[in-house]
């Protein structure tokens, strides 16, 4: 039997069972999504890196390779991120004038200081206006794609902006709402309330909440969803080194929860080892692949017995051969360690908020937020 009795609907997109990769910067790139979605048997929705408007419209190389999908990727799913109306509004019309993707996803749930030092990401939803502004010109330029956003509970306890923000997403049109349960303050520590998903699920009745936040294991997926009454789960951190969570993920949902991912080393080795040929096949170079799938190894090794001279080894390998060969001196017949589901990723807390000067006087004043406040660059 199901947890869920009702299929996630996106627009018209079906999303069954309800469970979506959370954006990801320098993490959810095609290949990493590839490798998600092939453990779920295609089942789920996978969403790109967070996408810099400005530089959507303005064609940047490497955000034109970010958008790239895999001709296998269906639906497409596109986050961006903005804060001029008037630039968000050029790349959605501009995503569904040439067909880029099948779904465009709104941040305003990035923490990082380069995102809210500029007014954006969480601490976007705090100016009200401004939110409506870009909702009403997302939705309006979109089409017949479906527009959904993600966001956190609020800046801070002091500045809490969720249930106005979804009540806002609602009469602009919004498909659906996934809510970080934590403040932008909090980062990725502490622990993520829940309670505000059920509040928020509570408060917007009318378009699917996802739920977002602590979701190690399948099982924690399933106790958000009967928690909360959520329509679905955002998955983020949790699949770090797990990209086969979305094969437990789709088991639980179905009602087998017995078939749940317990791989051995030599498992997780070969799983280690396509990753990172992905990587290279998508940059086109087998050595940067290699690179870029360094930042991966500490995740796909969390419990297992690796020495910390191997694990730095690992971790500086720059080809394939060089990554294959160093797995192979480990004991790979090593079963799934006991407790390696915990956190992994960045985890540090109660930060204070870099936000732009006097941003937090006035709610609804927003002077002062141009199109100047649009990073240059993805990411995020």
């Amino acid at each position: 039997m199901s947890t869920t009795t009702a299929p996630l609907q996106i627009g018209p997109h079906t999303v069954q069972p309800p469970v979506v990769l959370a954006p990801m910067a320098g993490i959810t790139n095609a290949p990493f999504r590839t490798l998600c979605r092939e453990f779920s048997g295609g089942k789920g929705l996978f969403v790109s890196e967070m996408i810099t408007t400005r530089a959507l419209v303005e064609r940047n190389e490497k955000t034109m390779q970010l958008v790239h999908f895999d001709a296998s990727e269906k639906p497409r799913s596109i986050q961006l991120y903005g804060v001029d109306p008037a630039t968000v509004g050029k790349a959605v019309r501009m995503i569904a004038e040439e067909g880029l993707a099948d779904h465009i996803d709104l941040n305003f749930g990035c923490p990082v200081p380069k995102v809210t030092r500029k007014g954006g990401g969480s601490a976007l939803p705090y100016k009200r206006p401004l939110l409506r502004a870009i909702l009403r010109e997302a939705v309006s330029g979109a089409g017949d794609l479906p527009v959904t956003m993600k966001m956190r509970k609020g800046i801070d306890d002091d500045h809490i902006t969720y249930l106005d923000a979804g009540r806002i997403a609602v009469e602009e049109g919004v498909t659906a709402i996934a809510l970080h349960g934590r403040t932008a303050a909090q980062h990725y520590g502490g622990t993520a309330d829940w309670d505000a998903i059920a509040r928020l699920k509570e408060h917007v009745p009318e378009i699917p909440v996802l739920g977002n936040g602590d979701i190690w294991s399948a099982e924690d997926a399933l106790r958000m969803v009967r928690e909360t009454g959520c329509d679905g789960v955002v998955v983020g951190r949790g699949c770090l080194g797990r990209p086969w969570l979305f094969a437990d993920l789709v088991a639980a949902f179905e009602g087998r929860t017995e078939d749940i991912s317990r791989p051995s080393l030599r498992e997780v080795a070969d799983i280690m080892v396509r990753h990172a040929r992905l990587l290279g096949e998508w940059i086109g170079d087998e050595s940067k692949g290699v690179v870029d799938f360094r930042k991966h190894v500490a995740w796909y090794l969390k419990g297992f017995a690796v020495g910390s001279e191997m694990r730095k080894r690992l971790a500086i390998t720059s080809s394939l051969e060089e990554l294959r060969s160093g797995l192979d001196e480990l004991d790979l017949d090593q079963a799934w360690p006991a407790g390696a589901d915990g956190p992994r990723g960045r985890t540090s807390g109660n930060n204070r908020v870099v936000l732009p000067d006097g941003w937090l006087k006035d709610p609804y004043d927003c002077a002062g937020v141009s199109e100047d406040a649009e990073l240059d660059t993805s990411g995020g």
